[in-house]
């Protein structure tokens, strides 16, 4: 099991474990398999992330979408890293928000 970012969860894929909202109501039980609807309410109720089966826990930190090329993204990791000095770069959290800053930039210069 591993945590997946919603924009990268796909229908057939199946909950590791209870999807809640913000103030703890169940959405959904593990062991659901994942349709468009779901997703759509998961978006709908600010849903982030799941716990998908079969998902490690870095599998989910070293996906990009298929739309995103590798280097481009690496480019965009070292364009952002001065704005990071500050930080403890090989902090989990820092790590991936470094991550997310580029992937967004790659994404934006795209479209």
């Amino acid at each position: 099991m591993g945590t997946v970012a919603i924009e990268n969860i796909e229908t057939g894929m199946v909950l590791a474990s209870d999807v809640r909202d913000r103030s703890g109501r169940m959405l959904l039980g593990a062991g659901a398999e994942l349709t468009q609807k779901h997703l759509v309410i998961f978006r709908t109720w600010g849903i982030l992330e799941a716990d998908i089966e079969g998902q490690g826990s870095n599998d989910a930190a070293g996906q990009i979408p298929a739309d995103v090329d590798p280097l481009e993204l690496a480019a965009a990791e070292q364009a952002l890293a001065p704005l990071f000095r500050h930080t403890n770069l090989n902090h989990p959290v820092i790590i991936e928000l470094l991550r997310l800053a580029a992937l967004r930039k790659v994404q934006h210069v795209t479209l």
